[in-house]
């Protein structure tokens, strides 16, 4: 039907269950940073990171004009370094950095059928990409875990570009970075404001499936979606007989 697919990853095809609010991980993460001489306590790291983050994000609104920009969170944990006079290397950073989301996490596991589908999309011929409001520090390593990262033709991170969906350019970038046509793709994904908002913006078919980390819907029965195809009780496996 398509040649095209084109997968959001979290809630889409990856259940996640994150939780940045437990005071152990910014102890742990603080601690981590005492390890190379940046003395930080629990209260003050977060507090920093979520300072940087901010200034971060509203520099890189102003220098690029996106509505919904993304920045790169290694800068952020290398300030964190710098502001107490500290220099580590970006794989130090890098390291630190994926641990603090590890010790985030509380569970992470493919939906079911999400590899016979992209094993059968690849089958049939077609091609298989990625869009995804994601950190490549965390993302690309958490799909090489669940063992998803070599099946894809192509990969798009939100904090590689400095914006994410539903920002049209974002969109833009997969369709002009791989040579797709539009009209022979399609976008799949969970979130009604970036997926299928950012699919229409440039005239791509679209997919909903409503899955357990979707944000919540005004109508349950997702009447009002405007999407082209519709999975409402979250099961992944109904897909590939609606697109392929």
């Amino acid at each position: 039907m398509y040649q095209n697919y084109i997968f959001d990853l979290y809630g889409t095809l990856v259940d996640i269950n994150t939780n940045e609010g437990k005071p152990y991980l910014w102890k742990k993460t603080a601690e981590l940073y005492a390890y190379h001489g940046a003395h930080y306590t629990p209260k003050e790291f977060r507090a920093g990171y979520l300072r940087l983050c901010a200034e971060h994000t509203r520099r890189l609104r102003e220098k690029n004009g996106a509505k919904y920009p993304e920045i790169q969170l290694e800068y952020v944990f290398d300030d964190l370094f710098k502001e107490k006079g500290v220099e580590v290397s970006m794989d130090i950073i890098r390291t630190i950095g994926q641990t603090f989301r590890v010790i985030s996490t509380k569970f992470l596991c493919l939906y079911d059928g999400v590899t016979d589908l992209l094993d059968s999309i690849h089958a049939a011929g077609r091609k298989v990409y990625l869009l995804s409001n994601a950190q490549e520090m965390f993302t690309k390593h958490e799909m090489i875990a669940l063992g998803i990262y070599d099946r894809f033709d192509g990969i798009v991170f939100s904090s590689d570009e400095g914006l994410c969906k539903p920002e049209e350019p974002f969109f833009r970038t997969v369709v002009d970075r791989y040579g797709l046509d539009i009209s022979q793709s399609i976008m799949i994904g969970n979130d009604a404001n970036t997926d299928i908002l950012g699919a229409n913006l440039i005239g791509m078919d679209s997919l909903y499936i409503h899955s357990d980390i979707s944000p919540q819907l005004t109508d349950p029965t997702g009447a009002d979606i405007p999407a082209t195809y519709r999975v409402m009780d979250g099961d992944f496996t109904k897909i590939k007989s609606l697109v392929l």
